[in-house]
């Protein structure tokens, strides 16, 4: 009797780990290059390879470049790596679009060292 109320409070653990798997189809890749972000949708996640050439004015905004263009990305402290870097550093920044009225740039959850 106790074998058969624990398949019943296991099972659905198996299932929902089935579904958690997320959908695969079209446009659920990320974005992986600067040109590409530059056009994308508010909220579309990125996966981008470059450099962070130089620190703009503000205080957590930082121009970032790869092969296809530069973009502006912001960087909160919290997201910087442990590691000091810099404009020869090769990076890798995920995080997702935020689409302005007037601009579009990178909203940084992560940086990663490559090189």
């Amino acid at each position: 009797m106790k074998a058969r109320y624990l398949a019943l409070l296991v099972a659905p653990l198996f299932s929902t780990a089935v579904l958690a798997a997320g959908y695969t189809g079209p446009g659920a890749e990320p974005i992986t290059t600067v040109a590409a972000a530059n056009e994308a949708a508010d909220d579309t996640p990125v996966v981008l390879q470059g450099f962070v050439v130089k620190k703009l004015n503000n205080d957590d905004k930082y121009e970032f470049k790869d092969s296809s263009g530069t973009v502006t990305v912001e960087i909160d402290d919290e997201d910087m790596p442990a590691v000091a870097f810099n404009d020869k550093t090769k990076v890798k920044l995920t995080g997702e679009v935020e689409k302005g009225l007037l601009k579009r740039e990178i909203d940084v959850d992560q940086v990663e060292i490559l090189n």
